[in-house]
């Protein structure tokens, strides 16, 4: 598997140096114990407050360092990739942050990171440093295992620690908070695929339809594989388990994690699919979808839910300064907003009829049905092969609806044709055409003049469309027939269109359309089906004006 890095040893040095480069300047600060001793902190700490410290091996960015901040971590202690970080780097970040108040250690419960953390604690308190230690064990994947696993909840454990130690409590009353939050929070994993270290061959254990359900955020395997499903399945299993653990009628937060590799696309489907279960009654802050504590690349995602009272709710929602925490928002329903009317000078008109124009609607349409067979042998050749079925089906369209269309108004009968056809018609083609002919009826409407009206629907036409006169499409034939239209009448328009349609078997070079992909030898001789489309209806008015 593919990474970007330059050397296995020195990337997290250098993404954490690149954390605090792109961070606002007096926010963030390392100590000068880098690279060997890699510590993360507050620029602005004073020691006026409880510290409060966390960290852990690399790879779950933005954990932990990407919370370091106000109102959350003073210090964050890096490992290598999933390698707890050493005793002394630990204690390097107490001596550096400890002040009267002491400080809070949040490890998640792995033998590496409690051993580590644990010595460091002790010698500190060794020197004299008042220190507290919390371990979150959120992982419920393992029913009955003695040591559950510390994940993604312990970013909650992170924002009301931080946010007691920000309001100037003490010690003993931030490390309760922590304590008792630990205690409430459940989590659980999903993957579709294992992650991959960078500088290190990797090798997916999963099956090309299978899942892993629980495992942990370094890749470690999960409690069991699950045959690949859909997504609402997928969360509907996990809630299942979930639910099982949350205290019954309790408002809960979530938070929605992604543990890498997941789409913003899908992390939305995911989301969907957890709110609109049963189990969001119980919820009343969500947090996410975002990736807050990942597993490098992995394809998967968790949920955790928190347990909450009023204290802890103002805790979550309290503003802080990492960005990397994406602050809650209140579960509520889905606002709905009533679509606008259309314009009734346009389209709002009542059904009307008008022989001379149903007349030269039918004559039209039939025509352009006529065609079907010729211009999809034309496009044939220049293109995909589809213009005669999809102008016959704009024109089919047209004539099933011609009782509707209020043919006494010109203006309201351009603007229902130009609606039509947007939803009828398909393909470029039919976007086009609906453009012409929507805005031909705004300039109608405007100034009942139906040559200066169609020559404005062409200008907004060819702008949206970028074809021109010479470009080898429709605008070849429709460009010379309306500009003779407006001078000379519909008969030097026909004229016009018919020579412009024919000029397009000389053009051997396209430069808009399907045609614009095909060679010269292909494109000599053979006229553009649009071109000649056009050319057929002006050549029906024609005969019709007579």
């Amino acid at each position: 598997m593919k990474h970007f890095f330059n050397r296995r040893e020195n990337i997290v040095t250098e993404a954490l140096d690149g954390l605090l480069l792109t961070s606002g300047k007096g926010r963030l600060a390392r100590l000068d114990t880098f690279p060997d001793i890699k510590v993360i902190l507050r620029a602005d700490w004073d020691k006026s407050q409880v510290a409060i410290i966390s960290g852990g091996g690399a790879g779950h960015e933005p954990s932990h360092a990407g919370f370091v901040g106000k109102g959350m971590l003073t210090a964050a202690v890096s490992g290598e990739i999933f390698a707890s970080p050493s005793v002394d780097a630990v204690l390097t970040a107490i001596r550096a942050v400890a002040g009267p108040k002491g400080a809070l250690l949040i490890v998640k419960n792995y033998t590496g990171d409690r051993l580590n953390f644990g010595l460091a604690a002790e010698r500190a308190r060794a020197e004299g440093f008042d220190v507290e230690m919390v371990i979150i064990a959120d992982d419920i994947a393992i029913p009955e295992i003695n040591q559950p696993r510390g994940v993604a909840g312990t970013l909650f454990v992170h924002k009301i620690a931080g946010f007691h130690a920000e309001a100037g409590e003490d010690l003993p009353t931030v490390t309760m908070h922590a304590a008792a939050a630990a205690k409430d929070i459940v989590s659980l994993g999903m993957s579709l695929s294992t992650c991959s270290v960078p500088g290190q061959a990797h090798e997916d254990r999963l099956g090309e339809n299978e899942g892993e359900l629980g495992l942990g955020i370094h890749g470690e395997p999960g409690v069991e594989r699950i045959a690949l499903q859909p997504v609402a399945d997928i969360v509907a299993t996990m809630l299942k388990r979930l639910s099982a653990r949350l205290q019954d009628g309790a408002g809960h937060a979530l938070l929605i994690n992604n543990l890498g590799a997941v789409p913003p696309l899908e992390m939305t489907v995911i989301a969907n699919a957890v709110l609109s279960s049963p189990t969001a009654e119980r919820v009343k802050l969500i947090i996410g979808p975002a990736p807050m504590m990942t597993a490098l690349n992995m394809n998967g995602f968790s949920l955790s839910l928190i347990r909450l009272d009023a204290v802890r709710e103002k805790a979550l929602v309290a503003a802080v300064g990492p960005h990397a925490w994406v602050p809650p928002v209140e579960r509520h329903e889905i606002t709905i907003v009533t679509v606008p009317k259309a314009d009734a000078r346009l389209n709002g008109t009542n059904a009307s009829d008008d022989e001379w124009s149903r007349r030269m609607i039918t004559a039209l349409c039939d025509h352009l049905i006529s065609l079907e067979g010729e211009l999809n042998r034309l496009d044939g050749r220049v293109g995909d092969g589809d213009t005669g079925s999809t102008v016959a089906s704009g024109a089919r369209s047209i004539l099933a609806r011609i009782d509707t269309l209020p043919l006494r108004k010109p203006a309201a009968t351009l603007a229902a044709i130009g609606d039509i056809l947007g939803t009828s018609m398909g393909g470029s083609s039919g976007v086009l055409m609906s453009i012409f002919f929507t805005a031909a009826a705004k300039a109608m409407a405007e100034k009942p003049d139906i040559a200066a009206a169609l020559l404005a629907g062409l200008d907004r036409m060819t702008f949206y469309g970028g074809a021109g006169v010479g470009d080898r499409t429709m605008v070849d034939a429709l460009a010379p027939a309306l500009q003779s239209l407006a001078s000379g009448g519909v008969a030097a328009a026909a004229k016009a269109a018919a020579a412009g349609a024919e000029a397009t078997k000389a053009m051997t070079k396209a430069k808009a359309g399907r045609a614009s992909y095909v060679g010269e030898r292909d494109l000599a001789g053979v006229a553009d089906p649009g071109a000649v489309a056009v050319a057929g209806a002006f050549g029906v008015m024609a005969s019709l004006a007579q």
